[in-house]
């Protein structure tokens, strides 16, 4: 599991283009057969991913965390972003297909991930915070989520939200996570762009062709910068940092926060005009 320490406004203002790719850009996450953990000290989450072929794949315990096993102190939020797989959690298996969720509670022992069918491997995008209470596991399809509609395609980011873990879906100790997926025609996310210093966040960029990239802007509102990222990359947004993007294409998303504090719409917003 690879370690990654916090980065002060100061700090990333004076960064190149390869430092911030270093810090705040996290990248090969699906890899056949593989599972790859990002530890970010911005509220201790980790980022994952796995891609399971022929073989199912053991979340483990990582030795960083010293615990008996990974979600001892901490909980767990999984998304499905390929064919549909597996997920089994103390002998319950969850099977879920593309952009469906599972959520894992504190305290549950032993994880692992399967696909249906090799040949079409799920891609499980997963987000782990620590955790202070337990609430049960749980499963939400697309349907379940109660989609919602926003934007408009005249300013090119008419999309559909689905929120899975939340005060008023999937309950969790802090973590709130859901997907957001753009239109053909729409490019532009999380516009107004916007800052939350209670909690941190990390975006996960799906669904977007190998010939296009996502131009995600970060920084200070009035010290920004910005990372091209391609399909299947994820960026650390810290809580000072704000945080939107657009593509070359239209593509989907998954965001995920932990911190002070649940509510969804607990946002300072940064007019687009008063950015620089």
């Amino acid at each position: 599991m690879e370690i990654r320490f916090q980065n002060s406004p100061k700090e990333t203002s004076t960064m190149n283009t390869q430092q911030l790719r270093e810090n705040f850009l996290v990248q090969e996450l699906m890899q056949p057969g593989v599972i790859k953990l990002v530890y970010s000290h911005f509220d201790r989450i980790i980022i994952g991913g796995v891609v399971p072929t022929t073989a199912a794949i053991v979340l483990p315990n990582e030795g960083e965390l010293k615990a008996n096993f990974f979600l001892e102190r901490r909980e767990i939020g999984i998304i499905n972003v390929g064919g549909k797989g597996t997920v089994t959690a103390d002998g319950v298996a969850y099977e879920i297909d593309k952009l469906e969720c599972v959520y894992l509670g504190k305290g549950t022992k032993e994880v692992s991930f399967s696909s249906s069918a090799a040949e079409t491997p799920a891609h499980f995008y997963l987000l782990s915070v620590p955790a202070h209470q337990s609430y049960p596991n749980a499963m939400m399809t697309k349907a379940e989520a109660a989609p919602i509609n926003l934007g408009d395609i005249s300013t090119s980011n008419k999309r559909t939200i689905y929120k899975y873990i939340h005060n008023d879906g999937i309950q969790s100790c802090q973590l709130v996570m859901g997907l957001t997926v753009l239109e053909e025609g729409s490019v532009w996310n999380s516009v107004p762009p916007h800052t939350h210093t209670r909690r941190m966040e990390a975006y996960f960029y799906f669904n977007l062709d190998a010939a296009h990239r996502v131009m995600h802007f970060m920084g200070e509102p009035q010290e920004t910068r910005h990372l091209v990222m391609a399909n299947n990359e994820a960026v650390i947004s810290a809580p000072w940092s704000m945080h939107f993007g657009v593509g070359t294409a239209n593509y989907g998303f998954i965001w995920a926060m932990a911190g002070e504090n649940k509510e969804f719409t607990d946002m300072d917003p940064q007019p687009i005009a008063s950015l620089k």
